[in-house]
C-alpha cells in the first residue's frame, strides 16, 4: 500500500542516565510495549515500526508481535535512526518519530501530530507543546520552550526562558513534547543537513531545522506527558500502573 504513515519508535539499549529502559517491566510488560500498544492504537497509523540497533531489543519486541528492523549503531539522534527504517520503504509518506520511554502518551496527541503534518501543506514538520506556568518548569534547561507565531509555526526553540519578560511585562510560556511528524522528504533533507549553530548551541536538533527554512507546525494540548528518563521515573511509573492497570 502506497501513502502510508508510520509510527517510528527509536529504541536503543543504552542510555547515559538509564541503561536498558526499554526492556524494564511494568505489569510484566518492557516499556518499550507500552508506547507500541499505544502507537498501535492510533487509527490515523497504517503501521507501526520499532527501530533499535540492539539485538536484546529485537527479540522482546518480535516477542510480543511488533514490527521491528535492525539499525545502525552509529547514529548520533533518533531521527537518524528513523530516517533509515524510512528510506526503505518507499511506501512511507508520513513519519512519526514517536520516543520508546513515554509509555503513557495519550492516542489523540498523536493523532494531533500526524494531522499537523498531513494536512498542512506548507508543514515539513509537526510537534507539540503545552503551556507551562510553573516558576521551575519556566526555568528548567532540560524543559524545552517554544514560541510560535499566530499560524502556529514555530519560530524558536530554547533551553531559556523564552519569551524574556522585560520590566513588569509578564510572558505565556510553551514547553515542547519530544514527538515528531515529518513528510518524508522533510526527514531526508533535515538528516542530510549539516548541523545549524543554533543546533550546536542548544543542542537541539529541530533548530537545524528551523535554520534551514523548514516550517515546524505546532499544537497545544493540555496534559502532561510521562516521560521515563530515571530509576525514579521509572517506579513512579511502575507504581501508578501497577495499582491501577495489572
Amino acid at each position: 500500500m502506497k501513502n502510508q504513515t508510520a509510527i517510528i519508535i527509536p529504541a536503543r539499549y543504552g542510555s547515559s542516565r538509564l541503561e536498558g529502559k526499554p526492556l524494564l517491566k511494568a505489569c510484566n510488560k518492557p516499556i518499550i510495549q507500552w508506547v507500541w500498544e499505544k502507537a498501535s492504537s492510533c487509527k490515523l497509523a497504517d503501521r507501526v515500526i520499532i527501530a533499535t540497533d540492539d539485538d536484546r531489543i529485537y527479540k522482546a519486541c518480535k516477542d510480543f508481535g511488533a514490527e521491528v528492523e535492525m539499525t545502525s549503531k552509529d547514529h548520533k539522534s533518533g531521527s537518524d535512526r528513523i530516517a533509515e527504517v524510512a528510506q526503505r520503504h518507499p511506501e512511507i509518506d508520513y513519519i512519526i518519530n514517536l520516543q520508546g520511554d513515554e509509555p503513557l502518551i495519550e492516542v489523540e496527541n498523536i493523532e494531533l501530530v500526524i494531522r499537523g503534518v498531513k494536512d498542512d501543506d506548507k508543514a515539513d514538520i509537526s510537534t507539540l507543546v503545552r503551556k507551562i506556568t510553573a516558576e521551575d518548569e519556566i526555568n528548567n534547561p532540560n524543559l524545552v520552550k517554544c514560541v510560535f507565531d499566530v499560524n502556529n509555526y514555530a519560530m524558536y526553540f530554547s533551553r531559556s526562558k523564552i519569551p524574556y519578560e522585560r520590566g513588569d511585562n509578564k510572558g505565556v510560556f510553551y514547553g515542547h513534547l519530544g514527538i515528531y511528524g515529518y513528510k518524508r522528504e522533510a526527514l531526508f533533507r533535515m538528516t542530510q543537513l549539516a548541523q545549524s549553530s543554533c543546533e550546536i548551541s542548544e543542542s537541539l536538533e529541530q533548530l537545524r531545522a528551523l535554520q534551514n527554512g523548514m516550517k515546524i507546525k505546532v499544537a497545544v494540548v493540555k496534559n502532561v506527558p510521562v516521560g521515563i528518563d530515571t530509576m525514579e521515573d521509572f517506579e513512579q511509573f511502575r507504581l501508578m500502573v501497577e495499582g491501577t492497570r495489572c
